[in-house]
């Protein structure tokens, strides 16, 4: 049997839940520094005595380093293989969430994070196209979307570690802590992914066919042949610096996959990481804070708001992983948004009403509660999953890369222009807003869809 077809029917083993736990792990990180970010800014403004616009740079620096390592370095998974980025990718987030730890004003920060944040962006293509090609076909949607869920659990480590931070040490400073706790996550991790093998179906595309081969056979349990369709078809990334760049993400056949991939995602982060990031200042704006707090109190009080509604984000993520090989992804996709545009607008709503988002605390609680759990059920697991499936195996960092620097630039936009527009226009219209960003990830997921449920890599990448 080849390669490919072995590996689309092997039986879930112990070495296939070892890679996967070994491989999604760092996604974790990104879920805890997504969170803890959220927490640690409003000490870092008061810290520095930071503008509007230089908390918005904070907070989006990390994410905009994410766009560069997903979109420009990722793709060089393509050429030099999947675990050799595994293995650098961390030591960098290790080396700049430590540079954090001593910022010296707010610009340093600003640098540290855009550099942390490259690290994880390298890590989001590399995972991805690492777990689709390892995973039996049957599985593989459960557990990719199984995999991009440890984000929850990173976020509600932040969480955690907000909560506690700021119960034992209230005070300005703290926030150092906080952004220097994911040191220890990353090196566990760094430890732990010594034993990550290369992807077999790359190594076949590459040449290196009794590698492949060898691999394959521990993951599958009996004897595989390289046959023609594992082998690379033409379309393998260039040699040098141009390996950076993905022009065949743009050809003909390529660019329905790129733009469905591509501007989802876009519009999914713009609402997850604008509203998720803000949604202790949210909480605080519209029910949770009163006005005599102190500040402390505040950003307390809205912290162990935040984290109790994230419990929703896990519940999302976990009828996700039930339903996605049964339903597919396009289904859960078009659902979680059109909920999540509901869910923005409830909460837009419960602003303009009389008494505000405080007289209406249930239609505040339900809001957010709706938008964690069918966002994790729907976009936010599934954005994630379709790029490492749709394309081909050639170019699928590249396109999971772009797909995800696209969503970093979504990312970045809600980060940076959140608190600017939150200012500007008011809670209510900038909800209203990016429930209008929700009702476009929408129409182009229902105009564009390619659906991968029970079918091969190599099926879906030449019929599409």
């Amino acid at each position: 049997m080849s390669l490919g077809a072995s590996l689309d029917e092997a039986p879930l083993s112990r070495l296939h839940a070892r890679f996967w736990l070994l491989a999604g792990l760092g996604i974790l990180l990104d879920g805890f520094d997504f969170f803890i970010i959220g927490v640690a800014k409003p000490l870092i403004e008061k810290d520095f005595g930071a503008s509007d616009v230089e908390i918005g740079l904070v907070a989006a620096a990390a994410i905009v380093g994410a766009m560069i390592g997903a979109g420009l370095l990722g793709p060089l998974g393509d050429k030099i293989g999947r675990r050799r980025i595994f293995k650098y990718d961390l030591y960098l987030f290790v080396a700049f969430s430590v540079l954090c730890i001593v910022a010296w004003d707010v610009w340093s920060l600003i640098a540290f994070r855009f550099m942390l944040g490259i690290a994880i962006g390298l890590d989001y293509p590399i995972a991805a196209s690492y777990l689709a090609e390892i995973l039996p076909s049957r599985e593989r949607g459960r557990l990719l979307v199984g995999a991009f869920s440890l984000q929850a659990a990173g976020i509600l480590i932040g969480a955690l570690v907000g909560v506690v931070l700021l119960g034992l040490l209230p005070e300005i400073g703290t926030w150092r802590l906080m952004l220097g706790f994911g040191v220890i996550p990353a090196l566990v991790i760094i430890y732990l992914r010594r034993s990550v093998p290369e992807s077999p179906r790359w190594l076949a595309q590459n040449g290196r066919e009794e590698e492949a081969r060898a691999i394959g056979e521990r993951l599958c349990g009996h004897p595989v042949a390289i046959a023609a369709e594992d082998r690379a078809r033409g379309t393998a990334p260039p040699d040098g610096f141009k390996a950076l760049f993905q022009p065949a993400l743009f050809r003909r056949g390529m660019l329905r996959r790129t733009v469905f991939t591509s501007v989802p995602w876009f519009m999914m982060d713009i609402a997850t990481y604008g509203v998720g990031i803000f949604t202790p200042t949210l909480l605080a704006a519209l029910a949770l804070a009163g006005s005599d707090a102190t500040f402390l109190a505040d950003d307390i009080a809205a912290t162990e708001g935040t984290a109790i509604l994230d419990v929703f984000l896990v519940f999302g993520f976990a009828a996700a992983i039930a339903l996605v090989d049964r339903l597919g992804r396009v289904p859960l996709q078009l659902v979680g948004f059109a909920v999540m545009a509901l869910a923005l607008c409830i909460l837009a709503t419960a602003e303009l009403l009389e008494g505000g988002g405080d007289a209406h605390l249930g239609m505040v609680i339900a809001g957010f509660a709706l938008f964690n759990f069918f966002m994790n059920m729907g976009p936010n697991a599934t954005t994630f999953a379709l790029p490492a499936e749709v394309f081909p195996s050639e170019i699928r960092a590249a396109g999971h890369g772009f797909a995800a620097a696209s969503a970093k630039l979504g990312a970045a936009i809600g980060v940076f222009g959140f608190p600017i527009l939150l200012e500007e226009v008011g809670t209510s219209a900038l909800l209203f807003a990016v429930a209008g960003c929700c009702v476009v990830g929408f129409a182009v997921t229902a105009a564009l869809r390619i659906e991968p449920r029970g079918r091969s890599l190599e099926e879906v990448a030449s019929t599409a």
